[in-house]
Parts: structure tokens; C-alpha cells; sequence
């Protein structure tokens, strides 16, 4: 399965976090390629396989800088993603506890609204935990990845 992460990051955090995925995800078999949110635009989704946000939360709740043209653009040309398989791993940290994982909900509702089908409950990395993103990042992307390959397959 080809798997395109998304990164959205203000600190290197989220990317760091995307490079320990995508080498779990290529020992899994997959074929990964990550790319950071910084030009991209909603034309993305035209690209085959499944989709992995990462990314973070900053100021008051909002998307990292990085992907705030992205989240512009694709709510503005609203592509139809159904058919599409996403997931999102949200990193943030509950000391702020109004905005905690905003970031992450704001990529999955508007997934959720462009009728992606988003595969797995939304990762939701607590800074404070006192566990490290890329282990708990990458445990769920091989757990998401093996329910999304066979979907993708299907498709």
C-alpha cells in the first residue's frame, strides 16, 4: 500500500514523529512518502493509496503555520475524497486543556466533511504523558495501516 504522510509542524516535532513512521510502515512493505504541508494544496488527494496527517497543535488551538495554506485550500476547493482512507495523529499537550489536539480535530473534520473515511479513532499525543510521540506515533500507524491495507486493496 502507498501511504503519503502529511506533516503540519511548527517545532520538527510532527516530522520527527513522520520519519519513525515511515520506517515502521516501509518494514511493513508499504511504500511511504512524506511531505510537508508548507505548498501543498488540496490537489494532493489525487495521489493513490492512503493518507497520514501528523501534525500539531499551536497558539489557540490552530494548525501549525506550516499547514495553515493548506487547510485554507482545502477547505476553500472542497475536493470530494470519498474513496479515500485517512488517519491522523494529533500531537499536543493537555496543559492547555481548552485547545488540546485542536490541530489534529480541525484535519479530521475537515476530512470527515470532504467524505474521506478516516480509519481508526484520531491519535491524540499528550506532551505531558510522559511517552515519546514517535512510540506512541508509530504504534498506532502499523495498527492503522493494517486496517487500511486491505481496504485500499479493495478499492
Amino acid at each position: 500500500m502507498q501511504v503519503s504522510i502529511l506533516v503540519g509542524t511548527m517545532t520538527g516535532t510532527a516530522e520527527l514523529v513522520a520519519g519513525d513512521v515511515k520506517k515502521a510502515l516501509e518494514g511493513k512493505g508499504h511504500g511511504v512518502d512524506i511531505l510537508l504541508m508548507d505548498n501543498l494544496k488540496a490537489d494532493v488527494f489525487q495521489r493513490p493509496g492512503a493518507f497520514l496527517i501528523i501534525t500539531s497543535t499551536y497558539g489557540q488551538g490552530d494548525v501549525p503555520d506550516n499547514a495553515r495554506d493548506f487547510m485554507s485550500d482545502l477547505l476553500a476547493v472542497r475536493p470530494d475524497l470519498s474513496g479515500k482512507y485517512a488517519g491522523v495523529i494529533g500531537l499536543g499537550d493537555t496543559t492547555y486543556q481548552d485547545t488540546f489536539n485542536h490541530g489534529g480535530k480541525q484535519f479530521e473534520d475537515a476530512l470527515r466533511s470532504l467524505n474521506a473515511t478516516m480509519i481508526g479513532e484520531r491519535m491524540q499525543h499528550n506532551a505531558s504523558s510522559g511517552t515519546l510521540p514517535e512510540d506512541d506515533g508509530v504504534a498506532w500507524a502499523v495498527e492503522w495501516a493494517e486496517q487500511v491495507a486491505p481496504l485500499a486493496k479493495a478499492a
